[in-house]
This record gives structure tokens, sequence and C-alpha cells, in this order.
């Protein structure tokens, strides 16, 4: 498996992400802004696009946010999701950044957990989805 960075949302990406977000979880916002200024990693099986995420700095604070990871259903189980958080914390590392922030949905905490994040703030509502931001320091 290969990792791919691009400096915008690629047609993989996005394929990725409506399967996943809007086909199988029913969001309906899943595409913003951020996505015009986010680097954007794709986890390619052979040529098959099977994992994605983004990644955008908040120039004020030097943090960087992670967000949209997604993995095809036929990959979950395989450790491709804790791949794709292995090369995003290369690259956010690669870049000089030392802190990564996501906003996860609450039903896969124990996943961030286990790669290092820590939770904190309140518990958000998204699209009827509850979130919560975490946090790793690299």
């Amino acid at each position: 498996m290969k990792v791919t960075i691009f400096a915008s949302l690629p047609h993989e990406a996005k394929a990725i992400r409506e399967a996943v977000f809007m086909q199988e979880q029913g969001f309906q916002n899943e595409f913003d802004e951020m996505d015009q200024k986010a680097v954007h990693m794709v986890l390619f099986d052979e040529e098959t696009p099977v994992a994605t995420c983004r990644l955008f700095k908040n120039e004020e604070t030097g943090i960087y946010t992670m967000g949209r990871l997604a993995v095809m259903k036929a990959y979950r189980g395989k450790n491709v999701g804790s791949i794709m958080m292995k090369e995003a914390e290369k690259y956010v590392r690669k870049k000089g950044g030392t802190t990564i922030v996501l906003h996860a949905q609450c039903r896969v905490i124990d996943f961030y957990k286990k790669s290092g994040f820590i939770a904190f703030g309140k518990i958000e509502d998204d699209e009827g989805c509850p979130h919560t931001w975490m946090k790793k320091e690299l």
C-alpha cells in the first residue's frame, strides 16, 4: 500500500468520502471550504483507492487539523486506518508541526486513543452524530 499526497481534492478522495460519509453514514454536508485549503492523502492498494484523510495548518497556532479520515468498508479491520494515521503524522512532522487535532465521531474515540490522541472539550453534534475534539502532541 502506498500513500499519495494531493494539493487539491482528488476524485479518489471524493469518491471514498461520498461512499463512507454520505452513503453509509448519511451525512449531507461532506464537502466544505477547507477542502480547497487542505492537502489530501489517499492510500492505494495497488491501483485501488482504499482510504483518505485531509490535513490543514492553522497559520496562527501552527497546529494541524486532520479530518475526513475514511476507509472503504472492504478494508476495515486491516490496520488501514492506522496506516493513514501514521502517514498523516509523518507528513506533519516533515512540515515541522508538533500537534495534531481532530474532530472525532464519538463511536471511534477508542481508535484514535490507540494512536495516542486525547479527548478534550465537550461533545458536539454534527448532523445528528456526536463528535469530540481530540489532540496529539508529536
